[in-house]
């Protein structure tokens, strides 16, 4: 019997992995990595280019369930936004400039989609 809940677990953490890895790859520097607070949690939050920049990842092995980047609604969206903004408060950052992105990952392709909301 295998447990859903740690397999989940392992796949989130291989696709933070493999995000991370291409960001840095890219330029950016990871400041924290699963950042959590009363209202829920960041995937990744980075600096590029004197930009906060809050990733969320979303890693699937196959599009049986629709796209990866389509479980990143509105709601989503909105806690994302709100926990970035006590982010920032918190670092005395509020006057910085931020954007949020999401990457994609579909098997072994990554897909960076920069100020998607």
């Amino acid at each position: 019997m295998y447990n859903s809940k740690r397999l989940n677990k392992v796949t989130g953490t291989m696709g933070e992995d493999m995000a991370c890895n291409y960001l840095e790859s890219k330029g950016y520097k990871i400041l924290e990595r699963n950042y959590k607070n009363r209202i829920g949690e960041i995937d990744v939050i980075c600096l590029y280019k004197g930009v906060f920049v809050f990733v969320e990842v979303k890693y699937r092995h196959d599009n049986t369930f629709g796209m990866p980047r389509e479980a990143v609604n509105k709601n989503k969206q909105y806690k994302i936004r709100q926990m970035a903004l006590m982010y920032l408060k918190i670092k005395h950052q509020l006057d910085s400039h931020c954007r949020f992105d999401v990457i994609e990952i579909l098997g072994d392709k990554i897909t960076h989609l920069e100020n998607c909301f």
